[in-house]
């Protein structure tokens, strides 16, 4: 099966509101820049990475995948994923001007068309392509409740919402210039939600180790189940200094860009809950090699939801190191078979493919330039 084009687009997905905060980030709408691969079989593969919607660096994303990587898959065997993976990161020179961000992302949406394809062609859901089972069960955290900006009685009222919905776990972003204030927000959200409903919390990488070390130590007396990215995402040492002081896991990893960076915080004992995102470290070939290295040391794997899901529901369900997974319902509308949630668990996808494929009005709707 050859493949004939490859064609770049872009989407910005309105958020929920009009705008949601972390610690270090303001975003409107959600960018998906991303990648159609066509063949002469006749199936189309969908791909795409995960943003904060701003053009410009979508554009690099979109040109990245138009300019540099598309001219070399065309002629391929499409079905080839391992190969024009390899292909793709070391003949095209991309690696050379960069092993993470804009060209790393780029790849990663070209991988998840091809496995998409490589799917679709077997007649089946990428999950059991990757040897996963149907009675496989993925429970879901809901993020998106937690937002910095939002006041404590949202932050409530959402928690208490997400929880009478089914969800059994809720997470909360941290990062207030008044630490204490964080503190406030956290036990709020407990005492709303009760012993029995994992509450995390992530820092998005905004807190010095001091200021880890101190406020992190706090943390236990509500039973928060993971602090993520505590410190700055390349910081070993200063995360496993940090676990080694205070009782409550440390979750990290959707900043990370191969798996050679997880095995350096892995074996480092500097994380507990490790997060790839295929969207990000390369696509699911990689992914999944980050993946078999945390379960090989006993970790658990909690893939991070910046594709809003689609690919690493289908990962989850595949591997036995994944039993949970985060639910951020911002693209839901886009896909032709949406992640959907019920009473707390995933459905299993059916349709063949990576889940990927997107409604036939999405780029209409949602595609910019």
């Amino acid at each position: 099966m050859k493949i004939t084009r490859v064609e770049p687009f872009i989407l910005h997905v309105p958020v929920t509101g009009a705008r949601i905060a972390d610690s270090t980030n303001q975003v409107t709408h959600w960018g998906a820049p991303g990648v159609i691969v066509y063949t002469d079989g006749g199936i189309e593969g969908f791909g795409y990475t995960g943003t904060l919607g701003h053009l410009t660096t979508d554009r690099l994303i979109r040109d990245c995948i138009g300019e540099t990587l598309g001219p070399l898959l065309v002629g391929e065997d499409a079905i080839s994923v391992r190969a024009l993976w390899q292909k793709l990161h070391s003949t095209s020179g991309v690696h050379w001007v960069g092993r993470a961000g804009v060209t790393q992302m780029a790849l990663s949406a070209v991988d998840i068309a091809l496995w998409d394809i490589k799917a679709k062609a077997a007649d089946m859901p990428l999950w059991k392509l990757l040897g996963g089972s149907e009675s496989a069960r993925v429970e879901a955290y809901n993020t998106d409740g937690g937002w910095l900006n939002w006041s404590k009685q949202e932050l409530v009222d959402c928690a208490r919402a997400m929880v009478a919905d089914g969800f059994r776990g809720v997470k909360l972003k941290i990062g207030k210039p008044d630490s204490h204030e964080d503190l406030d927000r956290i036990e709020a959200v407990r005492n709303a939600i009760g012993p029995r409903v994992n509450l995390m919390v992530d820092a998005n990488a905004i807190w010095d180790l001091p200021t880890a070390l101190r406020f992190g130590a706090r943390l236990k007396d509500f039973d928060v189940y993971w602090i993520e990215e505590p410190l700055g995402p390349d910081d070993v040492p200063g995360h496993a200094q940090l676990a080694r002081s205070i009782t409550t896991p440390i979750a990290l990893g959707e900043q990370l860009y191969s798996p050679i960076r997880f095995r350096d915080f892995i074996t480092a004992g500097a994380v507990h809950f490790v997060q790839p995102d295929a969207t990000r470290i390369g696509g699911i070939t990689p992914c999944w090699q980050a993946v078999e290295l945390a379960s090989t040391f006993g970790l658990p794997v909690v893939l991070h939801a910046a594709d809003m899901v689609q690919v690493h529901l289908q990962m989850s369900i595949a591997h036995s190191a994944c039993d949970l997974l985060e639910y951020i319902p911002w693209l839901r509308h886009c896909f032709e078979e949406p992640a959907t949630v019920e009473d707390g668990f995933f459905k299993t996808p059916q349709m063949p493919g990576a889940g990927t494929t997107l409604r036939a009005d999405a780029i209409d709707k949602y595609g910019v330039q």
